[in-house]
């Protein structure tokens, strides 16, 4: 689980594509396409996609507690 938002002041809040695909390992166009695709977390503003930080940790949880996770399962849970 994320830690609350009000401990995470030191570190930023949301991450570009570019940053998050790094992060990831991966390309930024299968970054890009997977959020098209509803299959990745992320939010638009105007034609600027970010990711919440809180995305990429809760993720990160959810790989190490139960193994493979595949993020668009966790897209469409905080999507409902």
């Amino acid at each position: 689980m994320a830690e609350p938002l009000a401990r995470t002041h030191d570190r930023p809040r949301f991450r570009s594509v570019a940053d998050t695909a790094a992060i990831l390992g991966m390309s930024e166009v299968t970054l890009y396409r997977a959020i098209h695709a509803g299959q990745f977390p992320a939010i638009k503003v105007r034609g600027r996609f970010v990711i919440p930080t809180r995305a990429i940790d809760d993720l990160e949880a959810s790989a190490l507690a139960h193994g493979l996770v595949d993020a668009s399962s966790y897209a469409l849970r905080t999507a409902s």
